[in-house]
């Protein structure tokens, strides 16, 4: 007599019937093969069991990877459009103040940074009397100022752009938002031969939303839009 139970009729019908739904079942492949390794004692070592459990590792990983990669697209996309949104709000105005009031408005919440500025370098140190009521937006800084607030590396050029955490930030940059900003993005504006250079900054109380380590190449060539725009209105 047989001590191995006897398998139901009806659950060995619906076996015969679905064999796909219980290979197609991954926990209940791992309680058969437990269930084989069992029967076969423990001085027998099962390769093809050690094979399959090798090849789930990998197959998982490469879900894991899988996944991430698609992640990284969705966002990368979403970036995109997010910066292309922005570029056009940006093309938009007819006149030099409306520009810059948008850079603060509409641009800021496409961009979803809590503050804006854009600094310029002039010797004269002043803003124009006609743009006095956007000095939330516009500020005017002495010669040497953008390089030293970014910082230059070793052979005294700087990069375009600069993603960094903030300790402290000049008021004069944020005004009365400097305080709860965590982060900043710093765009290097090249506004031509024979002009000071210029900066626009993006602040975001989120300490995470910039970064040394996140990529750069969206907002190099939002960069790039903006200082050529920039160079039409200062013409």
């Amino acid at each position: 007599m047989s001590s191995s139970p006897k398998m139901e009729d009806a659950l060995r019908a619906a076996i015969l019937s679905q064999p796909d739904a219980i290979l197609d079942d991954k926990d209940v492949m791992k309680a058969l093969i437990a269930a084989n390794e069992r029967a076969m004692g423990d001085n027998i070592v099962d390769l093809r069991g050690i094979a399959m459990e090798r090849m789930e590792v990998r197959l998982d990983r490469l879900e894991d990877t899988h996944r991430s990669v698609i992640a990284a697209a969705y966002e990368n996309l979403a970036g995109t459009n997010q910066i292309h949104r922005a570029i056009l709000r940006m093309l938009d105005p007819m006149d030099f103040e409306t520009f810059l009031a948008d850079l603060g408005g509409e641009v800021a919440e496409i961009l979803r940074v809590d503050a804006v500025r854009l600094v310029l370098e002039s010797a004269q140190n002043e803003i124009d009397p006609a743009l006095d009521g956007l000095d939330d937006v516009l500020a005017v800084a002495s010669p040497g100022f953008v390089g030293e607030y970014i910082g230059h590396n070793r052979q005294g050029s700087a990069r375009q752009v600069t993603l960094r955490q903030l300790q402290q930030s000049p008021e004069m940059v944020f005004r009365d938002k400097a305080a709860g900003l965590g982060s900043e993005a710093c765009l290097l504006l090249d506004l031509g031969p024979g002009r000071l250079p210029g900066l626009l900054v993006l602040g975001s109380r989120d300490r995470d939303m910039f970064g040394p380590q996140q990529g750069t190449d969206l907002l190099v060539f939002f960069t790039g839009v903006f200082e050529r725009a920039l160079r039409r209105w200062l013409s």
